[in-house]
């Protein structure tokens, strides 16, 4: 990733602990460490924080500008969260990938894996564009 795009976390982000990876055109990948702040009474991941870290990494991929100095910001309009599994791993490794859309809405897909390559979460989402 092109250290002038990196992003600090906002404070929310910063609290569940996602860490930014990558970030390009219709493209965000963002990690969070399974620590004992995001588990549910059960021992397994909230499932706030699956749905955080896809409604993150997809806004974020429909968000690109190229220009570090043009920050774009969006609201969220659905978020839609499939849960498939538990994982494996320790690591949450979320991808967003804007689908589509136009000049005040787009449309992105994203999904979580661990670092063994459980597909843990699957989402879609639609945005609207802040002006």
């Amino acid at each position: 990733m092109d250290e002038q795009f990196f992003e600090a976390p906002y404070a929310y982000a910063e609290h569940l602990g996602m860490q930014m990876q990558d970030w390009r055109q219709d493209y965000a990948c963002f990690h969070l460490p399974l620590a004992d702040h995001i588990m549910n009474r059960h021992g397994n991941p909230h499932g706030g924080a699956h749905a955080s870290l896809l409604d993150t990494v997809m806004g974020y991929a429909g968000c690109w500008t190229g220009d570090p100095d043009v920050r774009q910001m969006c609201l969220t309009l659905t978020l839609n969260v499939q849960y498939l599994s538990r994982p494996r791993g320790k690591i949450f490794i979320a991808e967003g990938v804007r689908t589509g859309g136009g000049r005040s809405t787009f449309f992105a897909e994203g999904s979580i894996k661990d670092e063994t390559g459980e597909l843990i979460a699957k989402g879609t989402g639609t945005f609207r564009y802040r002006r």
